[in-house]
């Protein structure tokens, strides 16, 4: 079974978010979208269209405080993957920290499991194009 298909996004927290974006702006040229992030799109050699994308974001730590419990780091990384019900019984299998918790959106599936430094890994299943 293929694992991890690719990297899907990059999330952090900041303490003052507005001006953590604005510097990534000003000074690296993202180009955050109102909704706080930026979704670089990419393709491969086999497919020249755009097919793919990262996702990059800056969270409120205050606003949102939870959504990378239970681990105390300020980032969580989401890597793309090809079969996200079977990886995490896989997972559940070698006895890793699975999240019971899942959730299925027009975004695709996503599942969590904790690595053993205690960061929370999000895993993400994209939507069938």
């Amino acid at each position: 079974m293929k694992r991890v298909t690719g990297i899907g996004g990059i999330f952090f927290k900041a303490r003052d978010p507005d001006a953590l974006r604005a510097w990534y702006r000003d000074h690296l040229g993202i180009e955050v979208q109102a909704w706080g992030g930026c979704n670089f799109q990419w393709q491969t050699p086999e497919r020249p269209e755009p097919n793919g994308s990262t996702v990059w974001s800056v969270f409120d730590a205050a606003a949102e405080p939870d959504y990378f419990a239970p681990s105390r780091a300020a980032f969580m990384v989401n890597y793309r993957v090809a079969d996200l019900d079977a990886l995490l019984a896989a997972l559940r299998a070698e006895g890793c920290d699975v999240d019971p918790k899942t959730d299925s959106s027009e975004f695709g599936k996503f599942g969590w499991v904790m690595d053993p430094e205690g960061n929370r890994v999000e895993l993400w299943e994209p939507p069938a194009l």
